[in-house]
Parts: structure tokens; sequence; C-alpha cells
């Protein structure tokens, strides 16, 4: 009988510790969003350690997580940390109720961990960014320290002390100071996301008073056969809210447009220039349909989108701050740009000035940016994939040399210089369709930005390699749309199409993977007839 007691009030001790440690958890977490939405949201905890945790996650281990989680990935982080600290808040609450100040030792040391997360970040203001990791921290410890300190009387059997019911008394307390608890911090944490919100409505109504001007130089005229009339073919033109979003923010930056500013400086830049964005709206502006391609897109995988972009050439404005391309003398050969969260792409410089379309973009698709692509301003350079050119939330442009600095992906061992490869990608029939004999429509895009396609074939098992129709060609810097006509026969069959850029280069079977600089390869399905 003993033993069964002993057990019991083992049982007893761990739950009631278990949820001490949640509560303490929800409470510092609860707290620390609310500090962070009073000083600055990007410094929550959850925030600044997943970043940090990004920021040291090898380059493999990124692409596995972009590949099994696609844009979920930050996501899975942010659920990942969740669990983890889930799990030793319940081994902490455990240890509390027979050490107290251990167990709330124990937090204010994960607070420790947070503040030092936040004043690593690239982004990082200052010590402020320590404050909503401290204070979540101390308001967890006192929570765990003071839930601890009522669950021990209640681990007394009832009537063992002599006075029948004390145990049970002792946990109607403890349950009632956990009923507090559980309420204060959900409190805590509404609080917390009101002011979030309320940081952001500036950069919100900055985006939507914003009247983007005409283009001085319209995009050209779209050929009416760009489109082809295939069901399952990916659009020529791909809507705001379906363009593929890859990059390391877990809290998307809310700049707001009236306090944005650009800065040109750094080596070879005779006349160091900032910008307002209106005194960018107030320049000529190009209009383009340009076509974004992500390094971490696998052979025929989702990370590609095609907009109208409007924006600001970036090479005019280089060249009014006396910038030259190597090829011409300039002292520079990289041009780095910085967003507002920290990260950090290099572009060459020739590339930017050689004659493409590089822009400073303030509009998608005859809108203003969208907060995710970075509004108020992002960059983007035709024919490089987005890692050394797209940079979104851009504040700052410095020109330099490769030698002398390597951007954030760079240090991770990804390659310095990144052009496009030539890829074809089937998008109907999906990976194992099935069909009924007869003819049957394989289509998909083809790319290959600054060389264009100019043919595309398909193979069916091991056949020989048939041309497929092309549409109709919007510029070298689009994607192209393809279909082939299949009289398709009964069985298993594997397609895999290929295409040929530009310079008659026709696409590799050689299959590499995204690391360091885009993946290659033939895409192929395979499906069933009967």
């Amino acid at each position: 009988m003993r033993a069964v007691t002993s057990f019991r009030s083992t049982l007893v001790r761990a739950a009631l510790g278990a949820l001490a440690g949640l509560l303490a958890a929800f409470m510092a977490l609860a707290v620390a969003e609310l500090v962070a939405g009073l000083v600055r949201p990007a410094a929550g905890p959850v925030t600044v350690v997943g970043g940090a945790v990004i920021d040291r996650t090898p380059a493999a281990v990124k692409d596995f997580a972009i590949r099994t989680f696609g844009e979920n990935d930050k996501i899975a982080l942010q659920l990942g940390i969740l669990a983890v600290l889930a799990l030793i808040a319940v081994g902490l609450g455990i240890l509390a109720v027979s050490h107290r100040r251990a167990g709330a030792g124990g937090v204010l040391l994960f607070g420790v961990v947070g503040a030092a997360a936040a004043l690593s970040r690239p982004d990082s203001t200052g010590t402020g960014d320590a404050l909503p990791s401290v204070a979540g921290a101390v308001a967890g410890a006192l929570t765990l320290y003071l839930l601890a300190t009522e669950a021990a009387p209640g681990l007394v059997p009832d009537g063992a002390d002599g006075q029948a019911g004390t145990g049970a008394w002792s946990r109607r307390r403890f349950f009632t100071a956990a009923g507090v608890a559980a309420v204060a911090a959900a409190s805590a944490g509404a609080l917390g996301r009101y002011f979030a919100g309320r940081q952001g409505q500036g950069a919100v109504a900055s985006r939507d008073s914003l009247v983007l001007p005409e283009p001085a130089s319209p995009a050209p005229a779209v050929p009416a056969g760009v489109q082809l009339k295939v069901p399952g073919i990916t659009a020529f033109t791909t809507p705001n809210s379906d363009f593929y979003r890859v990059d390391t923010a877990l809290t998307v930056p809310k700049v707001d447009a009236g306090t944005w500013r650009l800065r040109i400086h750094g080596r070879g830049v005779a006349r160091p220039r900032t910008y307002t964005l209106d005194q960018l709206l107030a320049r000529p502006l190009i209009e383009r349909d340009i076509t974004l391609t992500c390094v971490s897109n696998e052979v025929g995988g989702p990370y590609i989108g095609n907009a109208r972009w409007l924006g600001v050439p970036l090479a005019d404005l280089l060249e009014e701050a006396g910038v030259r391309p190597p090829s011409k003398g300039g002292r520079a050969d990289q041009l780095v740009a910085r967003s507002v969260d920290g990260m950090t792409l290099g572009s060459p410089v020739e590339d930017v000035m050689d004659g493409r379309d590089a822009l400073l973009a303030v509009g998608m698709n005859g809108k203003p940016l969208p907060f995710d692509h970075g509004f108020p301003v992002r960059m983007l350079v035709p024919g490089l994939y987005g890692y050394v050119s797209a940079c979104k939330w851009i504040e700052d442009i410095e020109l330099t040399t490769f030698d002398a600095y390597d951007p954030y992906w760079v240090k991770r061992r990804w390659a310095r210089r990144a052009p496009i490869k030539t890829q074809a990608r089937i998008d109907t029939p999906k990976p194992f369709a099935r069909h009924d004999a007869g003819t049957v429509t394989i289509a998909g895009v083809a790319w290959a930005q600054r060389r264009g396609i100019t043919r595309v074939q398909i193979r069916i098992d091991d056949g020989p390699w048939q041309d497929a129709d092309l549409a109709a060609q919007a510029g070298v810097d689009t994607w192209r749309q393809w279909s082939y006509r299949w009289n398709a026969t009964p069985g298993g069959h594997h397609i895999t199409v290929r295409a040929t850029d530009g310079t008659g280069q026709v696409q590799t079977e050689q299959r590499t993977r995204t690391i360091p600089d885009g993946a290659s390869g033939r895409h192929s399905v395979f499906v069933t007839v009967t």
C-alpha cells in the first residue's frame, strides 16, 4: 500500500510540475511578445531564436527544409522551436517542484539565450532588442516559482498529515493559481499582438495610399499567343497571391514608405546618394515582364514565377553616383544589397550595368509590391537566381569587390555568381496521373532568362526526341509555354522534356543539386495509360 501511495505521489508530482512548467513557458512567451509589441515586433524571442537557427543551419539542411516543407518551412521551424521549448518547460517544471530555485534559474537561462540571439541578429537595433527575452524570462521564472510553491503541499495525500482533505485543498489552490496564470498569459499575448499590429499600421497605410505613376517606358505588348489553352498549364503571368516566397524572414518586415530611405555608397561611388520613395517615383520608371527563379528550385519545382514589374532602372542610379562597371575601369565588381532585416545579397556589377533591365521595383502586376515581396522597394536582375539579385525590403547598396566581402549565402557555401540555367518543366500530365488511351496533351513551361527558349522536345520512354509546339515568346527574360500532342498507348510511360536556349545550348541531362548554383537535369513524369 505504501508503494502504491508513493507511486501515485510521483505521478502527481510529475503532472503538476509539467503543467507548472508549460504555464511558465506560456507566460514567458506571452510577456516577451507583449514587450516586443511595445519595443519592436521582430525582437520577439521565437523570431530571434528562429533567425539564429536559420543563420547557423548548414545550407544542405536549409535546402532539405525547403524541399520538404516548401513555403511552410518557417511555420515548421517555429512549431519545432515551440515543441522543443515545451519539452524543456515540462522538464524544468518537474524539477521545480522539488527544487524551485533551480527550475526558475533554468527559465532565466533561456532568457539569456534569447537575449543573446536578439543581439546577434544582423538587424539588431541595440540592447533594447534583448528586453523582450529578458522580461519574458523573469515573468516565466516567477510564474514557475510560485506555481511550484503551490504544487508542493498538494503532493501530501489526503489525510496523511492527520487532517483529512489537506492534499485536495492544496491542489485546488494550485489549480486556482494555474488558472490565474493562464488568463494573465493569454491577456499579455493578446496585448502583444495588438501592439505589434499597431506598429505595422503606418506601413499598411503608406502602402494603401500609394499611387503608382505611369511608366515612362511601358512593357512591350504581350503577343497574343503566349498563353496556351491547355488545362493544367501554368499561367503566363503569376498572380501576386500565388507568387512563390523563399526567404529567411520569420516576421515579414513592414516598412513605412514615408520613412524608408535607400543609400548608395562604397567603392568607386564618386557621389554617394540617399533616396526617398517619392524621389524614386518621380524618376522615369520602366515596366517589364520578368521571370524570377529561386536557386532552391529543384528540377520541375515550383519556385519560379513571372510578373510585370514597375521600377527604376538600377544602372541609371549607379551611373549618376559615378559608378562604372569593371569593363570600363570601375573599381567595384560586386554590388551588395542590404535588406532592412539584415539580409545581404551580392550581384556582379557588370551584369547590373550591361544593359539588361535590372530594376529597383516598386510595383508588381499593376499594384504596389506586397509586403511579402519587398514593399516598398525590392531589387531584381533578370538572368540571375534570386539569392544574388532579388533583395527584398532593400535599404542599402554598397559597391565593393568579391574578394573583399562575402554576402549571406556565399558565407554558407553557395556560389558567388549564379546565372540561371536552362530548364523545362512538365505541368500536365501530373506525376502518376492516369489517362485513357488516345490523344493526351503534354504541356509546360521552359525558361532561360537573358537567352530565351528556341526549342522544346519531348521523349516518351526511350524513344526519339520529338519537337513540341512553342507558344509565342514575350521576351528573353520570361518563360515560354510549350505543348505536345501525344498518341498515348496503354501501359506505363516515362515522359521527359528538354529545352534549347537562344545560344543553341541544349539543356543538360546531368543531374545536380541546387547547391551551390542551381539544380540541373531534365524533368520527367511517369503516367499510366489505360
